[in-house]
């Protein structure tokens, strides 16, 4: 039986890799908790439990009295370990979206909410989370994830963070390019991340370049803006 601890940190808006888990842990002998959750589902929908089995690189498992599944395109449930959009429901649901009732309907259908998020559930219920829909890279008619690439990226320890886009190629449709933010005082070599990607990637998941930044784009509530990211890499030139 696992005894709860005297004191955590839950973590809830960033993405962290299993392997960053497991380090914060080591360095300061209390867990750093995973949980999931929207404004739309009053925040708060999965967490790993604090006192069971932490599963380090998922966002764990329902609250009480909610519900998650993982449908395909289609409205479909998926088997378990099979990636699709994650949607929720119980209590904690909103009613809606003041004044937008179209945007209501396309998002709260038959009280499940549809959180525009990929990830997928193991046999016991853990949620995994892969990336955001809208971010998905299609290369050669493969889909990509950028957390699975991120999560690689975090792994190099000159990296404070890193942001993965697809840009548009005449060959491949898209094709992956990585932001990165080196740690205070540390240089990046993207030559060290290039072989770390080779080693850890299939081939059609590795960046084509590596774009090192003093800071990553964030938004007006601290997330990784990547229409900024991708709007800023469409506008540099070729070669700059």
């Amino acid at each position: 039986m696992q005894v709860c601890p005297d004191k955590l940190v839950l973590a809830g808006e960033v993405r962290i890799a299993a392997e960053l888990l497991t380090r914060f842990e080591a360095r300061y002998g209390f867990p750093l908790v995973e949980g999931y959750g929207l404004s739309e589902g009053t925040c708060g929908s999965t967490i790993n439990p604090v006192a069971g089995p932490r599963r380090a690189g998922t966002v764990g498992l329902p609250f009480p009295g909610q519900e998650i599944r993982i449908v395909d395109a289609a409205g479909t449930e998926v088997a378990s370990g099979l990636d699709g959009e994650v949607i929720v429901r119980g209590p904690n649901v909103m009613q809606g979206y003041l004044g937008r009732p179209e945007e209501t309907a396309r998002v709260v259908i038959d009280g499940w909410l549809h959180t525009g998020d990929v990830g997928h559930l193991d046999t016991e219920g853990y949620l995994t989370l892969v990336g955001r829909s809208k971010d998905m890279i299609i290369r050669g008619g493969e889909n990509i994830y950028p957390k699975e690439i991120e999560d690689v990226l975090a792994a190099n320890p000159s990296v404070l963070e890193a942001a993965v886009i697809g840009v548009p190629d005449e060959k491949w449709g898209e094709v992956v390019v990585a932001y990165v933010q080196p740690r205070p005082g540390v240089s990046v070599d993207p030559a060290a991340l290039n072989e770390l990607c080779a080693r850890r990637l299939s081939g059609y998941k590795r960046p084509t370049s590596y774009v090192v930044v003093e800071a990553i784009a964030k938004n007006a509530v601290g997330k990784i803006d990547k229409a900024s990211l991708r709007a800023g890499h469409a506008a540099t030139p070729a070669g700059a």
